[in-house]
């Protein structure tokens, strides 16, 4: 396999960066749920601290993400993709990077804002962003979770579109980037 992109297919970086990103986010939702389930306690604070590690992951994957498709230019859609689905196509990626990025570091501010630390797997502190401030963390929290909810909604929307292309359009929008190659369908 190809570490680089190609007109036909992402590389192996890209599939490995945007598998990744999915494994992970999917991770923090049931990280979220299970701190939600849980009383104030050594539990919870234990989850939480594995859903902030996961959430900084997520966004250096991101960074790395972004810097690899600079360099790296994505395949293109099918030449018979209609106007408005190549736009909806951009804007839906920018925005889910743009999520991306933004949810992690609105997670982080609402921790400095309650002066909880984030620890990366207990290998390092990060420093807080902002001064503790009771308002502010609420703020940040009610933001964090709509943009982790938008995300949600706007990666369910990207997949179903990955497969309209597939069983519908039988094109090769999904299969380029599965790190398995499918048989093309010709019928």
């Amino acid at each position: 396999m190809q570490l680089r992109n190609s007109t036909e297919r992402y590389g192996a970086v890209a599939q490995l960066l945007h598998w990744s990103i999915v494994v992970l986010i999917i991770t923090q939702f049931v990280l979220a749920n299970q701190a939600g389930a849980l009383s104030l306690g050594p539990a919870k604070i234990a989850v939480l601290a594995q859903h902030k590690s996961v959430g900084m992951t997520i966004f250096a994957l991101a960074v790395v993400r972004l810097l690899w498709r600079w360099v790296n230019p994505v395949p293109p859609l099918p030449a018979q993709t209609p106007r408005w689905q190549n736009v909806a196509a951009h804007l839906s990626h920018w925005a889910l990077y743009a999520l991306i990025l933004i949810t992690p570091l609105l997670g982080w501010t609402m921790s400095s804002a309650r002066n909880f630390p984030v620890s990366w797997f207990g290998l390092f502190t990060l420093p807080d962003l902002i001064q503790p401030d009771r308002a502010k963390y609420d703020l940040l929290h009610e933001a964090h979770e709509i943009c982790a909810l938008t995300m949600a909604a706007i990666a369910v929307l990207h997949a179903a579109a990955a497969l309209k292309h597939h069983f519908f359009d039988r094109d090769n929008v999904l299969r380029r980037m599965l790190p398995v190659r499918l048989k093309a369908d010709r019928s």
